[in-house]
């Protein structure tokens, strides 16, 4: 079973600020499932998405 983040966990993950994930949900650099108020971000989309941010 795959893990599901609010993207206050994301954040912490991160060490970035909840704005900071909103922007990249809102760019549609990291794909994210609106629910109630929140957002929730599968495990698999995050590592897609710090893959494609790797230098």
């Amino acid at each position: 079973m795959q893990n599901i983040y609010t993207i206050d966990q994301v954040a912490k993950k991160l060490q970035v600020s909840l704005l900071t994930i909103r922007r990249y949900i809102k760019a549609k650099k990291l794909p994210a499932s609106k629910i109630g108020k929140g957002y929730r971000i599968m495990e698999e989309d995050l590592l897609k998405f710090l893959a494609k941010s790797k230098v």
